[in-house]
């Protein structure tokens, strides 16, 4: 993330929000702002929305998200390749925090691990030019609930770009106002987090809103950044109501971004909803080949979830990996400030696309190797060289960690049973490597990807590995533990809670104490005794 620290620690200070009026019903604001926003499209009266529901608990069941199953463990030397695709979505820890703090556990396949790991900032080395947009590091460790098996961790550092200095910036707010979004933790939160977003453009910066609920229309044209009142005005007057058609929104919102295009700068839809797309008026398979379409134009899609009951983090998470953006899930004003304002310059401005890391691992020293998380962003082992497949995108001062757990050759801890008909002996390979590791990425307006190769050089002695490996390992365990635990050994939440305590490290915003304090949480919620550790503050 950049390090905008003077900024930073006054962006995530509480801020006090202007008073605001009531809020007309959508179609009422729309019409209100006809002055301001001039060739509007001008959308049908949407249907009567459901009743109220704010503040009635939402069914968790009406949730969907997409089936996850963990990673398996590999043998090396029957398959010694793991290709996959990097990811800085965030939204899996944010979501996971809402469960935990209403008192319930989230569901498996709502964890997705590398999201908590990538949750958290972690000081890899700075690039020093922009020719190579990242720096690659590497380091080994024992694992920490098994000391037969190691950690492997594999770090990405974007080059940082001061907000000042980013490009101008064309963004398009696609908010959806569909009576879902009624509740205090959905269009209200929605409106606050994005005036955070206005209040840091500049006069380059254009912003315009889109609304879908029973019809798409836009509220307001793309306005320049230093009219702040204009689109705080516009953000304050709108109201949830009516039925979801995400298919016309989308489509409208694209269409104004393209009439605003910047070259060179930065294009994006910014998309704000609880995921309730499907009223039986979209076909998933049209909408995603949409994103598609616009992301090869050069536009990015970003989507931010909000709420509960009916939160579609399947889609919401699909569309953003489309349309070469990230997904972030807003649980609460200081979330906003975290994805909105500290982080905001790595969420608008990609250095990197296409970014695939692939390792191959040394079976004389590698037994068995796990990659942990990375579910739904692996590949095929040939999808590396093949430029056509897309894969994830790092924004300036984006960093990125994988953790794999390995098992060394001679280990008591391989979880695999020998083959009979295997090689007795193993690959005559450098006894010195661990791995070998490859990395390809495209610069942002390129089509051909760039490879970056280094060896993974096996350490004389394997300790307990730098307190930021330790943490990242806690992260890690505690996803697994909300997953089940069936790689930890036992390793308990109370143990977790200690590794994560002992490593908080530099800590500015609270965000590592947090994490004890989640983990505290989950042992509870399970019938553990939980941790009595004092967080540090």
């Amino acid at each position: 993330m950049p390090k905008r620290e003077a900024q930073n620690q006054l962006a995530l200070k509480p801020t006090s929000q202007p008073a605001v009026a009531p809020a007309p019903m959508v179609a009422d604001a729309i019409s209100a702002q006809q002055s301001v926003a001039t060739g509007m499209i001008a959308p049908a009266s949407p249907p009567a929305g459901p009743p109220n529901r704010a503040g009635i608990d939402q069914p968790t069941d009406t949730e969907r998200y997409a089936d996850l199953a963990p990673n398996p463990v590999i043998a090396a030397a029957e398959t010694p390749v793991s290709t996959f695709s990097i990811d800085v979505d965030t939204g899996a820890y944010s979501n996971a925090r809402r469960f935990l703090d209403q008192g319930q556990l989230p569901p498996s396949d709502a964890v997705r691990i590398e999201e908590f790991i990538n949750y958290f900032d972690y000081q890899y080395p700075t690039p020093d030019s922009v020719d190579q947009p990242f720096t690659v590091s590497t380091e080994l460790a024992k694992a920490p609930w098994n000391a037969d098996r190691w950690l492997l961790q594999v770090g990405l550092k974007g080059y940082e770009v001061p907000f000042a200095q980013l490009p101008a910036s064309n963004l398009v707010f696609l908010l959806d106002v569909s009576g879902s979004m009624m509740e205090p933790n959905k269009l209200p939160l929605v409106k606050t987090a994005l005036g955070m977003v206005v209040e840091q453009m500049r006069p380059q910066d254009t912003i315009a809103i889109v609304v879908y609920a029973g019809a798409a229309g836009l509220v307001l044209p793309a306005t320049k950044g230093s009219d702040k009142a204009t689109i705080l005005a516009s953000l304050a007057a709108l109201e949830a109501g009516g039925s979801t058609n995400g298919g016309e929104g989308i489509q409208l919102a694209y269409q104004v971004a393209r009439e605003q295009f910047v070259d060179g700068g930065v294009n994006r839809v910014i998309l704000a909803t609880d995921g309730d797309f499907n009223v039986g008026l979209v076909d998933q398979q049209d909408l995603e080949d949409l994103v598609t379409r616009e992301r090869k134009s050069g536009i990015a899609l970003t989507t931010l979830g909000f709420g509960q009951g009916n939160y579609n983090d399947e889609v919401a998470e699909r569309l953003a990996d489309l349309g070469n953006g990230n997904h972030a899930y807003i649980d609460s004003e200081r979330e906003a400030r975290k994805v909105l304002v500290k982080e905001l310059g790595a969420n608008l401005l990609t250095i990197a696309k296409d970014v695939k890391i692939q390792i191959e691992f040394n079976p004389a020293v590698v037994a068995e190797y796990r990659l942990i998380g990375y579910e739904n962003r692996m590949l095929a082992r040939e999808d590396f060289n093949n430029d056509a497949v897309d894969a994830g995108e790092i924004g300036a001062g984006h960093t990125v960690t994988a953790l794999y757990e390995l098992t060394p050759v001679g280990s008591q801890a391989t979880r695999l049973p020998p083959l009979r008909y295997a090689a007795n002996d193993q690959a005559k390979a450098a006894g010195n490597e661990i791995a070998f590791l490859k990395l390809r990425y495209k610069k942002p307006d390129q089509d051909q990807s760039r490879l970056i190769e280094q060896a993974v050089a096996r350490p004389r002695e394997i300790g307990a590995g730098s307190a930021q490996l330790q943490f990242a390992a806690a992260v890690a365990a505690f996803g697994e533990a909300l997953r089940g635990g069936k790689y930890l050994d036992g390793y308990d939440y109370a143990a977790i809670a200690a590794l994560a305590q002992a490593h908080l490290g530099r800590d500015p915003y609270g965000m590592n104490a947090e994490l004890v304090e989640l983990i505290g949480k989950a042992a509870a919620i399970n019938g553990e005794a939980p941790a009595q550790i004092a967080v540090a503050k």
